[in-house]
């Protein structure tokens, strides 16, 4: 048995380890998105093939996976947001739209990361607060970004902030009907209306 601390087949510990927990936490999104599998730890260290020794490595708990997950999830639409933005160029229609169509592609590429993150959470007592506080970030997030892309169009901080609110929990049920099959509407119609209620909720012009 190798050591620990100690490098095996020149792949050092630490990058082992990161490798078992990188595998851990698409192992839980899996899990979690699947609703005919119930979200455990066992049914998580099936899925990525480890052992609950390597589980415990990586989380305290399955709690910390969710989490995790989570918050995952939260940073690459924060990054995915600020690259197309960046790429969008000047108009702030257009880098409205840019930023919409970002979010809407992740949902595409992997339904997986909206149903966990906006559906799944909110069901689960032990995520809820930490799924608020992700929703409320994002809400403040809109204000600045309503700011920073449309400058004197924007409204008041209170107005930009109630806005923001507003902008994000319609998102959030647009989202949940949407991945529900309740629904039916293309990603390029969920992107322009979310756009249009973004400009509409920001600017008296829209």
């Amino acid at each position: 048995m190798a050591v620990q601390s100690g490098v095996y087949r020149g792949v050092s510990a630490a990058d082992r380890a990161a490798e078992r927990r990188s595998r851990l936490l698409e192992a839980t999104l899996s899990v979690w998105a699947d609703p005919e599998t119930r979200t455990t730890m066992t049914a998580v260290c099936a899925e990525a093939g480890l052992s609950e020794r390597y589980f415990y490595e990586s989380f305290a708990g399955l709690d910390e996976a969710l989490t995790a997950v989570l918050d995952d999830v939260a940073r690459e639409i924060e990054s995915v947001r600020e690259r197309a933005v960046a790429e969008a160029g000047d108009d702030p229609t257009a880098r409205v739209h840019a930023a919409v169509t970002a979010f809407v592609q992740i949902l595409v590429d992997d339904p997986r990361k909206g149903r966990v993150a906006i559906v799944e959470a909110g069901g689960m007592t032990q995520l809820r607060h930490r799924r608020t506080e992700l929703l409320r970030h994002f809400a403040h997030l809109s204000a600045e970004v309503a700011g920073e892309l449309l400058g004197e169009r924007a409204g008041d901080p209170l107005q930009d902030e109630i806005a923001g609110l507003m902008f994000i929990g319609g998102m959030a049920e647009l989202v949940t009907a949407w991945l529900d099959g309740a629904l039916e509407a293309t990603p390029t119609e969920l992107v322009d209306a979310a756009s249009r209620s973004f400009l509409g909720l920001y600017s008296p012009d829209g």
